[in-house]
């Protein structure tokens, strides 16, 4: 008894000192940035579930920040924003001291996202169905040190930087949100680094780099003659930028795809589909009601929009969709294919034939991926549209 008395003193100290020394994630990032915070975080002896997952998170904001100081060095902007291409189409400021910019920097980009995104989900795959998360973010104090000098300066916040969508989408702007992530939500961002990811396998798959190079090239080398003279025709300015973006997405696409990327591409999207079966059925085992980023039907977003009740319901039947149609189980409709002929996307990501433009749209680039099956027919993306109208593509950013 002697002994159980300071024993069970000692606990209590234990227990209390533990949560006066619970870690205030708002401040830390707000003052040490992403990469101070990634860090701290990951130096912990023993983390909490609320501590993986604000490490993955930090660690997926990380890969946008890496990506978007990547361009910031080289004034990668113009093009590379109206290419709408993930981490590409954020808007930066202009860098007064760029360097001289490299085609193969596009790919080492996407190269360091997938690390970055790799480490995110293997924080965040720490998290059971049983494990409490509960981290609370003030979503005005997220910010990317684009510039990379330590502080935060004006147009470094993420709702200046990533919000685009929503901003377009309220009227007047909104204030950013508190929002209590749980443990639902560890699926669902785990999901969006497994989109990004396949995303980013996708277009390494297609070497950007020659594309960017023949393209930049040939365009510096007609730009050397007749300096000095006043351009004429119907080609000029900003119009001069989309023939080269065209241009290149059209060197990039023909050729024959990297079948490893390819089929890393198809494993990642695979993977989007299960993390947000696992994310959607955390959310509807939910009875609280605090600050919620993505609500079930008797919750309230945190976001200034309003979820409709079967938003859900509706948006799982595209992600079963979207399942059946990368197995290969729905075939995807072609202009000459008829009845119940289509295109088996699972064959072509796993073993992609060398593309040329007019073949895929002529139909015989893809002939041996043809066959007789369930060809899907869009139905359920039809009723997500009708209950979401105007905003379904807005919801299917935040839904993923």
């Amino acid at each position: 008894m002697r002994l159980l008395v300071p024993a069970t003193i000692l606990a209590i100290a234990g227990v209390a000192a533990a949560r006066a020394d619970q870690i205030d994630y708002n401040q830390l990032i707000a003052t040490e940035g992403l990469a101070g915070a990634e860090d701290s975080l990951a130096a912990l002896p023993a983390p909490t579930p609320s501590d993986d997952f604000a490490l993955g998170g930090v660690r997926f904001l990380r890969a946008a920040e890496l990506a978007l100081q990547t361009r910031y060095a080289v004034n990668m902007t113009g093009m590379a924003e109206q290419s709408g291409l993930p981490f590409l189409r954020l808007p930066i400021g202009e860098n007064p001291d760029a360097e001289p910019f490299e085609p193969a920097m596009v790919a080492q980009l996407f190269e360091d996202a997938l690390v970055t995104l790799e480490a995110s989900r293997e924080a965040l795959d720490r998290i059971g169905d049983d494990d409490a998360v509960a981290v609370v973010i003030d979503t005005a104090v997220l910010w990317f040190d684009i510039n990379s000098n330590g502080t935060r300066d004006a147009g470094e916040g993420l709702f200046e930087v990533a919000g685009g969508d929503l901003n377009r989408a309220l009227a007047g702007g909104f204030t950013p949100p508190v929002v209590r992530f749980d443990t639902a939500d560890a699926a669902w961002l785990s999901a969006y680094a497994h989109l990004l990811s396949g995303m980013s396998e996708t277009i390494l798959a297609l070497d950007p780099t020659t594309a960017i190079a023949r393209v930049l090239d040939s365009a510096a080398a007609m730009e050397t003659l007749g300096q000095g003279m006043q351009q004429r025709g119907w080609v000029t300015g900003d119009d001069a930028m989309w023939v080269d973006l065209i241009a290149i997405f059209i060197h990039a696409i023909e050729g024959q795809p990297d079948a490893d990327r390819s089929r890393a591409a198809h494993a990642h999207f695979l993977d989007v589909i299960e993390d947000n079966q696992v994310f959607w059925s955390r959310v509807a085992a939910e009875t609280d009601n605090d600050r919620e980023w993505i609500p079930n039907k008797s919750q309230t977003s945190a976001l200034p929009i309003t979820f409709p009740p079967e938003t859900g319901d509706l948006w799982r039947q595209v992600l079963a969709d979207a399942d059946a149609m990368l197995r290969g189980e729905q075939l995807i409709p072609h202009w000459r294919l008829r009845g119940d002929a289509g295109i088996d996307l699972a064959a072509l990501m796993q073993n992609p034939p060398e593309i040329d433009i007019i073949g895929l749209f002529q139909g015989e680039t893809i002939l041996p991926y043809a066959q007789v099956g369930r060809r899907i027919d869009g139905q359920s993306l039809r009723q997500f549209e009708d209950l979401l109208g105007g905003d379904a593509l807005l919801f299917a950013v935040i839904l993923n």
